[in-house]
């Protein structure tokens, strides 16, 4: 009986594999950039900070020279239970400081929500609501992307989110790796097949009306895949934009990145619970591989326990019971199919990273200690189900001020 569950799980994580593996193929290819309509949507761009007084500056002066008309975007910062200069800066700037203060409703979804509200109290409407992150950096470009796909009738745009900081420490070097390989093997390849993206948290563009229709509503700890999820169900599918890129900064530290991480393994496993089987079932019924695909996304993180879970099992007998008394399903498959499939796991990542043009021998000499990376993702899901009721924002501070120019000659 043992035997048989143990086979039968390794078999379903093996066909989901080789599922995303295939859908990996599609991102090979990018289609040639068309020709950007002329400036005509309006927008509100929305920054969420608490406590930014390091990095708000140089977002602030970064926002100032986007190609695109100033009459046409405003720049809002949420200055969320701030208690440093963050507000003050962004006045010098000449941006508006929006000062929410609220101690028993923390986090960005609240924020947001909050901030929302405020801006549809307004006289002016804006066409599209940007959402960026206080340590971003946004290419000039940024909001011509943007633009583009609203005037195409997209409702809710997720931009390129690249790493501002990879060459700082092997963590952020990780992080780097890591949003190459989502960004063109993950989200472009589902675009390329006109089916959903997921929304990163950042860099991310919402139809005005369709925000008034929806509401933010999106509240737990990672509110940018809860609100995926939201739009989904109601057939509103998210695209990605692989021109629109902003800039976002990394932990530096194995253990910021561990807290980081940790809150959103904790935040998936709430939505997992809210959206998986709903989503499934809407899947089944409407015969739609697009709600059937953001399902498994949803209850990633669950595989990524059961994956533990199977590991720990299988070496546990070995150790303990001088086994192997459990066969795997590559007992009975030819050794080079299990050599190929360690492969193939790996070699995706540096598929990427060619694909994307990634030029640092730094980012390749770190891509040693990457499987570390990796596998730090398995005991952080695993105290994560155990916390999952924990839903205590926990703030990740940005201390590294990067210019948009010094960025770019860096990474040339």
């Amino acid at each position: 009986m043992l035997q048989a569950l143990f086979m039968t799980l390794q078999v379903l994580l093996a066909v989901i594999g080789v599922y995303q593996f295939g859908f990996a193929l599609f991102g090979l290819y990018k289609k040639k950039r068309e020709k950007s309509f002329d400036p005509q949507k309006s927008f509100a761009i929305l920054v969420a900070a608490h406590n930014e007084e390091e990095v708000i500056g140089a977002l602030m002066e970064n926002l100032k020279h986007l190609k695109y008309p100033r009459e046409l975007y405003d720049v809002f910062v949420i200055c969320d239970n701030c208690t440093d200069k963050t507000a003050d800066i962004v006045r010098e700037h000449g941006w508006n400081a929006c000062v929410r203060v609220n101690p028993n409703l923390r986090g960005k979804g609240y924020a947001i929500e909050w901030m929302l509200e405020e801006l549809w109290k307004l006289d002016r409407e804006y066409d599209g609501i940007v959402m960026l992150d206080a340590d971003n950096l946004a290419h000039r470009d940024f909001l011509i992307g943007m633009n583009d796909d609203l005037c195409k009738g997209a409702k809710v745009i997720q931009g390129y989110i690249d790493t501002k900081n990879p060459n700082d420490s092997w963590i952020t070097a990780a992080y780097g790796i890591s949003y190459w390989y989502i960004n063109r093997l993950w989200q472009l390849s589902r675009h390329n097949l006109n089916m959903a993206n997921f929304l990163g948290g950042t860099g991310m563009c919402f139809d005005n009306k369709l925000l008034k229709e929806m509401g933010w509503g999106a509240t737990s700890l990672v509110e940018d895949l809860e609100f995926t999820m939201r739009c989904v169900e109601r057939g509103v599918y998210p695209k990605f934009n692989y021109y629109a890129k902003i800039y976002d900064e990394k932990p530096l530290t194995f253990k910021a990145s561990s807290v980081q991480r940790l809150r959103w393994m904790q935040g998936h496993f709430t939505v997992a619970r809210k959206y998986f089987f709903p989503l499934l079932w809407k899947s089944i019924r409407d015969f739609s591989i697009v709600k059937f695909d953001m399902a498994l996304y949803a209850v990633n993180v669950y595989i990524v326990l059961l994956t533990l879970m199977l590991t720990v099992v299988l070496y546990g007998d070995i150790a303990l019971f001088g086994g192997p008394h459990l066969l795997t399903m590559y007992d009975y498959l030819p050794l080079w199919v299990a050599a190929g499939a360690i492969v193939a796991q790996v070699a995706v990542f540096f598929v990427a990273m060619i694909l994307e043009k990634v030029k640092s021998w730094k980012v390749y000499a770190y891509m040693l200690l990457f499987p570390i990376y990796l596998l730090s993702w398995f005991p952080i899901t695993f105290y994560a189900f155990f916390t999952q009721n924990n839903k205590q924002w926990s703030h990740t501070k940005h201390t590294r001020v990067v210019r948009i120019d010094e960025m770019q000659s860096e990474q040339s």
